[in-house]
């Protein structure tokens, strides 16, 4: 190598050492790898853990305190006897479950004032982490040297190899198993876990503290709202999961976290050990091009459609607003989130970021000609196969967002597995018939379905499915009933509500109790026709392709992964968040979101009585708590000044499902729970900006405080450890 060109490698060298040095607080960890990893920068920066306090397999360890809740979020055990503590958003739809008119736990809180008063919350589990185990060498034995293997094959041969490995792990034990990829496929580790399914709902506060806010404040900084939920884990008598039983006793955990009331300062460690949902960090410009100008504007444009409807609809009566509450959330969240993604990436220029790292990406390649070419080309057909993507994922987007966003679709298409499982029921065969038709049963009366919003939801779909949605691309059935009703949306869904037995009460009742003995009628109803027409268009022929497109792409983000990794020799690479496991680390921090604006590291209940709207549902102060605060009866709970926290934001890199994840200190003990990020910071999922992004934190003091001041359930306070120095 000439001078010249040894100078241009070591310029390029330099840029991308700067590039992905990435940044102090930046990624989610896995825990078994910080010893070899993390420990020392965590312990520079304030940690006064060791790796094994925080992970172990053979001792107990923080990770023991920790679950999975309900498959989408966090929890952590804060006592001895099975206390768990999540976000009340992560609880709510437990909460809805069991509320009603006459017990609106939703508008009203619940608190169990003994053991005996705590409900059982069907289907809700929680598991923990047992072991992790790298077994990248034996998955990917499965496929080595088969270079004549296309993406599907590989796929298919992986898969397989995966399942043979999780059944072999927990055999003959009461354990369950997993595997995922990491690095797109270049890792993979096995999680050993254990799921407990009695879980009972102990204690949440009324809606107006818990989701104070509502919907304007979601994704927001400041925020005023205590998101807390309480639960207990049950067992049987040799401390390991059942199914529910009266006989079943509070679970006895391994570790459970002391509590820290002494509180936080700017500057201070924080660390957040939790299950992010999904990350993508790692993208090349043209992902992330489509995703800031074609998917996340096309999605929220939807769902911001359907919210309007149902918003309209819920005010109407206190049975309505029930009904669509968990939906109406659930909806909301990611629309707000899509929305303040796409935004912050516009601010961060994020595409550009992007274009200028791949061209020094190649800078830094050229250095060996075979890897020059291979680089070149293999941004090339990432350029190629996006530009297909990009069509199939608009199409999917129409699907999900849109077709399915009506209710009486997303209910309809459960009876095609119904009708299938029923033929084989008839034929003789192995089938899961009768446990199929007693799950469906229960929704009839529909609890969550009003048959007039519905009709509304299904107008303004179609109105955007027509416009947004090229004829040539519509599944046949669906677009010979637009044609017979001249394009008219509320035409045909006059028609269609007032001729099938799918969306109406009494009609669907009477379908259930003969169901076997007519099924074929029912097979010709429109609605049903028009569900199965549109099921199986995007299921065979849309999905597949989009399927194929995806394997292609990840086959060339693994080895563009890999690539960074063998390249770069200075950086530590995270995972992309999974669901699994992951330790995040950095510091209670404030930020400025825009040019003279400064926000504090934390909010004060003078903040919340500042939001108060009487004529605002989502600012309506609670009045019990209104007393407290006039009366200044903070006890205990206020930090130094004499002020009651309610929240504070840090630097820690999180994600969905980090949603109740505890919020530890130098020493790992509690000192908040994660509930939240803020809208100029969402944009971290693809692109970390240490600037903007933080995580939003509700201060544990002001839980204690709601449990013990404002709900008089103190006694619950008594099975805690808590720390005051």
């Amino acid at each position: 190598m000439n001078f010249m060109s040894y100078k241009k490698s070591f310029f390029a060298l330099s840029f991308l050492l700067i590039a992905f040095a990435g940044f102090a607080d930046e990624g989610m960890w896995m825990p078994q790898l910080l010893d070899a990893l993390n420990i020392k920068n965590m312990q520079k920066n304030g940690c006064k853990l060791t790796a094994e306090q925080i992970y172990s397999v053979n001792k107990s360890s923080l990770k023991d305190g920790i679950v999975q809740f309900g498959g989408g979020c966090t929890a952590e055990i804060i006592s001895d006897k099975g206390l768990i503590l999540t976000n009340h958003h992560c609880g709510f739809s437990s909460i809805a479950m069991h509320s009603s008119v006459t017990h609106d736990y939703l508008t009203n809180g619940f608190w169990a004032m003994n053991k005996n008063e705590e409900i059982y919350t069907p289907s809700l589990t929680v598991t923990f982490i047992n072991r992790i185990e790298d077994v990248t060498a034996k998955v990917l034995a499965s496929t080595a040297g088969k270079t004549n293997y296309s993406e599907i094959q590989r796929d298919s041969v992986i898969k397989a190899t995966i399942k043979t490995l999780e059944k072999e792990a927990v055999k003959g034990t009461h354990y369950e198993a997993f595997i995922r990829p990491f690095y797109y496929g270049n890792e993979y580790y096995l999680f050993i876990t254990e799921t407990f399914r009695d879980v009972r709902l102990v204690g949440a506060p009324p809606s107006s503290i818990g989701k104070f806010g509502g919907e304007t404040d979601n994704w927001v900084w400041p925020r005023h709202n205590a998101d807390f939920s309480l639960f207990r884990i049950y067992a049987n008598k040799e401390n390991r999961p059942a199914d529910y039983s009266p006989d079943n006793v509070p679970y006895t955990p391994k570790h459970f976290f002391p509590i820290n009331i002494k509180g936080y300062e700017k500057g201070d460690f924080t660390m957040v050990y939790g299950f992010p949902g999904r990350t993508q960090e790692y993208l090349t410009s043209y992902a992330v091009d489509m995703l800031v100008n074609e998917s996340n504007p096309r999605r929220v444009e939807l769902r911001g459609k359907r919210l309007s409807i149902m918003e309209e609809d819920m005010k109407k009566s206190v049975e309505l607003r029930l009904m669509y509450a968990n939906r109406y959330a659930g909806i909301a969240n990611y629309y707000k989130k899509w929305n303040g993604e796409m935004q912050g990436l516009k601010k961060f220029n994020a595409i550009e970021k992007k274009k200028q790292f791949e061209q020094k990406f190649l800078e830094l390649a050229a250095v060996d000609p075979v890897k020059k070419d291979r680089y070149r080309d293999m941004f090339g057909q990432f350029k190629k196969i996006y530009a297909e993507y990009a069509i199939l994922s608009k199409q999917m987007d129409y699907y999900n967002e849109c077709l399915l966003g009506i209710d009486g679709i997303r209910f309809t298409s459960n009876f095609i597995t119904l009708f299938g499982e029923l033929k084989k029921k008839q034929a003789g065969q192995e089938n899961k018939f009768d446990k199929l038709l007693n799950d469906t049963k229960p929704t009839v009366p529909f609890r969550n379905m009003n048959k007039e919003t519905d009709i509304k939801l299904c107008i303004a779909m179609l109105d955007a499915y027509v416009k947004g949605v090229d004829k040539s691309q519509r599944p046949y059935y669906l677009d010979s009933l637009l044609t017979a009703h001249n394009t008219d949306s509320k035409s045909l869904a006059t028609y269609l509500y007032n001729n099938s037995s799918f969306i109406d009460n009494d009609k669907a009742k009477a379908m259930l109790g003969d169901f076997e003995k007519f099924y074929q009628v029912y097979e010709k109803d429109p609605y049903y026709q028009m569900t199965l027409s549109i099921v199986k268009y995007y299921q065979t022929t849309v999905a597949p392709q989009a399927t194929y497109d995806e394997l292609q792409i990840n086959d060339l983000q693994k080895e563009y992964m890999n690539a960074q990794k063998e390249l770069i020799k200075d950086r530590l690479f995270y995972p992309d968040a999974n669901s699994t496991l992951r330790v995040a680390y950095g510091k209670v921090a404030d930020y400025e979101p825009r040019d003279g604006v400064q926000y504090r590291s934390y909010t004060t209940i003078e903040g919340l009585m500042e939001k108060e709207n009487p004529n605002d549902p989502d600012f309506m102060v609670f009045p019990k708590l209104k007393d407290l605060y006039l009366k200044k009866d903070y006890g205990q709970y206020a930090d130094k000044n004499g002020k009651l926290r309610i929240a504070f934001t840090g630097s820690n890199h999180t994600t969905g499902g980090n949603s109740g994840s505890p919020v530890l200190n130098a020493k790992g003990e509690l000192i908040g729970t994660n509930f939240d990020r803020n809208w100029e910071g969402t944009m971290s999922d693809v692109m970390y900006n240490p600037e903007q992004c933080r995580n939003i934190v509700l201060d544990v003091r002001f839980t204690l405080f709601l449990i013990d001041k404002f709900a008089g359930a103190g006694y619950l306070l008594n099975e805690m450890k808590i720390v005051k120095n």
